[in-house]
């Protein structure tokens, strides 16, 4: 057999000389052999280059190695990063993760569910689409497979870890008041939870400072935020129907479009003599300081968001009971104070 690939862990256990069991029971787990045998099935994958196939261990498995990972669209660089983030997490503690984008889309998101299923995951951490998801469809996954949600709060799941939208809302609404006209927000209809809530959070703030709530919700659907926020930007700069010259976007990639409206219509964006309009974002987007002028906005905690909804997941998957309740875990955004505002 030495001009031959070995073909599975039964060839492999032939030539080694070590047991069926025993090589199985390594590759389950390196630390529950005895040092000499790990040390003797280790110089044996160096000799005979195996590498099993761990798709077909786990599949084997009562537990598997895999945890699944679903956001609404990765091309997105927020769920990027934070996806980068979960990652990493899983992989230190010894699983693999598996990432599924629904592309903004319902049935993508159910189809990567049903496949996510099919490998029988560990756990799965979810982002889920939000307004466009059939709920149904995902709180069918999360009663069979220990799910946290994050970032989009619908009602499913063992738990929730995300940001404070009313907190994060609020300190850049007070300080874009504090520091001049006070702002207007600028939104298209919302695509998951998150948008209603800084909605609300933007009234209830400026309700609070005595000023009156102006919102303009412009059009467009999808996830293509930058082209909306470009598009309807030149429109209501060309109308001149922007009711304040300080304008609060839902979140950062709105207001990147929005900034390259105003550049397009010789307006000048920052704080201070000859700019035109203040424009303001939330997120932190990992680009928003790259751009012209970098974006004030509101940093979402990515580290502390994956770390917790990491360790939740595992809590979860090993206890013998799911949590008593289902428990939402907020954490405060912090003011990142930049050119634009």
């Amino acid at each position: 057999m030495d001009d031959k690939k070995i073909k599975n862990m039964t060839e492999f256990s032939e030539l080694s000389g070590i047991s069926r069991p025993t090589v199985s029971k390594y590759f389950n787990d390196p630390t529950s052999v005895r040092e000499t045998t790990r040390t003797k099935i280790e110089a044996a994958i160096e000799e005979y280059d195996y590498h099993p196939n761990l798709f077909a261990i786990n599949q084997n498995r009562k537990l598997t190695k895999t945890i699944g990972i679903m956001v609404p669209y990765l091309a997105d660089p927020f769920f990027a990063e934070i996806v980068r983030k979960i990652e990493r997490l899983c992989i230190e503690r010894g699983f693999w993760p598996i990432v599924f984008s629904a592309h903004g889309q319902q049935a993508l998101e159910n189809e990567g569910l049903s496949t996510l299923q099919s490998l029988r995951p560990a756990g799965a951490l979810i982002a889920p689409l939000g307004r466009s998801s059939d709920l149904e469809t995902v709180e069918r996954f999360t009663k069979e497979v220990p799910t946290v949600i994050f970032d989009s709060n619908v009602e499913v799941g063992a738990a929730f870890v995300g940001s404070n939208n009313f907190q994060s809302i609020g300190i850049i609404v007070e300080y874009l008041c504090r520091t001049g006209e006070p702002p207007c927000f600028f939104e298209m209809p919302p695509v998951n939870p998150n948008a209603n809530k800084r909605r609300e959070a933007f009234i209830q703030s400026m309700e609070r400072l005595g000023h009156q709530p102006k919102i303009i919700q412009v059009e467009g659907t999808g996830w293509d935020f930058e082209q909306i926020g470009l598009r309807e930007g030149q429109r209501l700069i060309h109308e001149a129907a922007l009711p304040s010259s300080t304008v609060l976007c839902s979140n950062d990639r709105l207001a990147v479009g929005l900034t390259a409206a105003a550049y397009q219509h010789g307006l000048r964006v920052g704080h201070g003599q000859g700019c035109a309009l203040r424009i303001a974002g939330h997120d932190d987007h990992p680009w928003s300081q790259f751009t012209c002028p970098p974006l004030t906005t509101v940093s979402q905690n990515y580290n502390a968001i994956a770390e917790r909804s990491v360790d939740m997941l595992f809590e979860l998957i090993n206890s013998d009971a799911p949590f008593s309740d289902r428990p939402e875990i907020l954490f405060e955004g912090t003011l990142v104070m930049r050119s634009s505002a």
